[in-house]
Formats: C-alpha cells, sequence, structure tokens
C-alpha cells in the first residue's frame, strides 16, 4: 500500500472536490457500519495460530483440516481422496486427534458443548433458528477453515465477512 502524503507548500492548492469525496466515503462507511444487524463472533486469540499453547488434540484438529485445504467440496464426503463436506471435514479432522463427532453440521451442533468463545480447534457453526446448515473450524486470528459448497475446494475464510457474522449460531467443540 501507498502512503499519502500531505499537502505542503510546493504541493497542489487545497481542492474541494478531493475533501468532498473523501466525506463522501467516509459517510458511506459509517452508515454501512451502523447499518449492520450482523452479530459479533466471540473469540479468544493471543495471537498467531503458532504461538499459541494449543494442546496436541487441538494441533492434530487444525493439521489435518489445513491438509485438506484445496480438497474438492463433495456432498457427503469423508476423505481427502473423494473429496469432503463441512462437517466430514471436521468429522476427519477431529478423528485425526482421536475424537468421535457425529456426521452432519446439526448433530454436530447439538451434540456437543457450546463455547463463549472460540479457540483454535472449536467449531462454529451458521444456520438459522436453531438449525445448524453449515460448520467450519476455527484457526484464530478470525478465521476459518470450512468446505464452503459445490463447485468449490476446502479454503480459509474471514470471520469478518457479513454473512458469516449474520449466520453464526455459535461455537462449540469437544476439544480440551
Amino acid at each position: 500500500m501507498g502512503r499519502h502524503r500531505f499537502a505542503s507548500s510546493t504541493s497542489t492548492p487545497y481542492s474541494p472536490h478531493h475533501a468532498l469525496g473523501w466525506a463522501v466515503m467516509l459517510l458511506a462507511l459509517l452508515v454501512l457500519a451502523g447499518c449492520s444487524s450482523s452479530q459479533r463472533i466471540a473469540t479468544q486469540d493471543t495471537g498467531p495460530i503458532e504461538a499459541q499453547n494449543l494442546s496436541i488434540e487441538r494441533a492434530l484438529i487444525l493439521a489435518s483440516a489445513k491438509q485438506a485445504l484445496g480438497t474438492p467440496y463433495q456432498w457427503g464426503g469423508t476423505s481427502l481422496e473423494s473429496g469432503v463436506d463441512c462437517s466430514g471435514l471436521v468429522q476427519m479432522s477431529y478423528a485425526a486427534a482421536g475424537i468421535q463427532v457425529p456426521r452432519t453440521s446439526n448433530q454436530q451442533y447439538q451434540a456437543l458443548d457450546q463455547r463463549e468463545q472460540a479457540r483454535p480447534g472449536d467449531l462454529l457453526f451458521f444456520g438459522a433458528g436453531d438449525r445448524a446448515t453449515h460448520v467450519g473450524i476455527y484457526l484464530g486470528d478470525r478465521r476459518m477453515i470450512h468446505a464452503p459448497g459445490s463447485g468449490r475446494e476446502v479454503t480459509i475464510s474471514s470471520l469478518n465477512i457479513r454473512y458469516w457474522r449474520k449466520h453464526y449460531l455459535g461455537a462449540a467443540g469437544p476439544a480440551p
């Protein structure tokens, strides 16, 4: 990113058009921020994932999930060879840590212990009402790894995206 230079005695004179443009942009940002009806996803980050003191189970969950990056989405899939869906990615990653979880995102949401704040390795659930239709694994730094849907691949997404905040149900997980 470049740096903006402040006006000096040798720069071009003040232009009200530039100031108006900045004012309009600032006003638009404030309006957009104020209109958001989405909730904040509570996380408990202490720094970069590498610097965090993770349990062996959490580290194994994250390592397994990262190995799946680029794996094609396959509805009902549970392996890197055949592809994975969102809950299949979770099931596979948790199995790498010796933890069994139910098969579907809604079953996982209903069965697992809820968390006030997500920690790396916890599950993040999305949907409507009390029904989870999507799940991702929290990586830390307000990011998750997940299998987003048909025609896509396992990827890392920011939780700052409005869609995820709007559909967030909660965090859960059996990971210590």
